[in-house]
């Protein structure tokens, strides 16, 4: 194999990484249309869903909340106490921000989830960062949205020509969960494969 991402066949487990969710906001919704904007907003939860389960890290990073909205009720909820960290500067790449940057070094993973708002500029761009800071990128690419299918879709190869591991969340949740003697399984099964899948739990 040649030109593979760096621990690309490493698995993911609740020990060697940590997720990034930037931008899930009120306006920022309002202009995603590239896909179904509950399909979104159901997959970014369940992965926070699964990360406070399993006691994942999570960092949160919003921009300009004043006009922006909130970051997502149901996320939020999920950590209680937890920031989500306002980016001091107003630019697309979350990492720019100092808090949002330290708070991800904090958490001492070599592996990083990313996803957000939008596909090809937020998301994209702070992936590209997170890649220059050494860490190996996983793109969770069916929690992302962006104006447009053809900005979606060339956000998303751009991120995987530049080395992000492209996962979708069943295959995120499973690749944490690693099988099915992990004591959190029921947990799982009922309130993340439940809510976005069709083939587990009911």
């Amino acid at each position: 194999m040649t030109n593979v991402p760096k621990g690309c066949l490493d698995m993911l487990t609740d020990k060697n990484s940590m997720l990034v969710l930037v931008d899930y906001q009120s306006t920022m919704f309002k202009g995603v249309a590239s896909g179904d904007k509950t399909v979104i907003r159901n997959a970014a939860f369940c992965a926070a869903k699964a990360a406070s389960i399993l006691s994942i890290p999570v960092v949160l990073s919003a921009i300009n909340p004043s006009s922006n909205g909130d970051f997502m009720p149901e996320i939020t909820r999920l950590f209680p106490g937890q920031e989500v960290y306002s980016r001091k500067v107003l630019g697309f790449d979350a990492f720019e921000d100092e808090m949002t940057r330290n708070a991800a070094k904090k958490a001492n993973r070599k592996k990083m989830v990313i996803s957000g708002l939008w596909t090809s500029m937020c998301f994209a761009y702070t992936t590209l960062h997170a890649l220059k800071e050494g860490y190996e990128v996983y793109g969770l690419m069916d929690a992302a949205g962006d104006s447009t299918h053809d900005a979606h879709e060339f956000g998303i190869k751009r991120m995987i020509q530049a080395g992000v591991i492209p996962i979708t969340v069943e295959s995120l949740v499973s690749e944490w969960m690693h099988d099915w003697g992990n004591p959190k399984v029921g947990d799982l099964v009922k309130e993340v494969y439940s809510r976005y899948g069709y083939m587990i739990g009911f």
